[in-house]
């Protein structure tokens, strides 16, 4: 299941997992950022707590692509939390 995080002024929508465990039995939660196109996406999806590229497509920039590891480096402590209560829960 994925959850919402938030919505970019050029589409982007961006989404976190609920926590997995890889093949290692590490805990990780999946943060995917996705901009609809005329035919397709643009998509990149990081992996905590590894800060890895798992998938990439489309035509997102580098400084895009910096400007979404900015962003998962600073929220990691609170992807995993909102993940564990599944969702952000914001009313």
């Amino acid at each position: 299941m994925v959850h919402p995080f938030c919505k970019y002024p050029d589409g982007t929508e961006a989404v976190f997992s609920n926590i997995r465990k890889n093949d290692e039995g590490i805990e990780t939660v999946w943060i995917c950022f996705e901009r609809p196109k005329v035919y397709g996406f643009d998509t990149i999806i990081f992996e905590l707590p590894s800060y890895n590229i798992i998938e990439k497509g489309g035509n997102y920039t580098e400084e895009e692509i910096a400007m979404f590891k900015t962003v998962v480096e600073r929220g990691a402590p609170s992807f995993f939390e909102w993940a564990r209560k599944g969702g952000m829960n914001i009313a």
